[in-house]
């Protein structure tokens, strides 16, 4: 998957880990897990589209975290 565009969910399908797409570094995609934390780098041609319930997982997961935000 190449052009991938900032503030999409994605898969690293190296290891099943869902992100939100923050940029591009170098030759490598940025993705922070889905309610905050730290930014993982990985290859473009390693990342793949989510699949409907990993969307829905990913944006309940960030609604969770806002909830309890002050």
């Amino acid at each position: 998957m190449t052009g991938v565009e900032c503030g999409r969910y994605v898969v690293d399908a190296r290891d099943g880990r869902v992100g939100r797409v923050m940029g591009q570094e170098g030759p490598y995609v940025q993705l922070r897990p889905p309610g905050g934390g730290r930014e993982w780098d990985c290859p473009p041609d390693a990342v793949r589209a989510t699949m409907p319930r990993e969307e829905l997982w990913a944006r309940v997961a960030e609604l969770n975290q806002a909830s309890r935000l002050p």
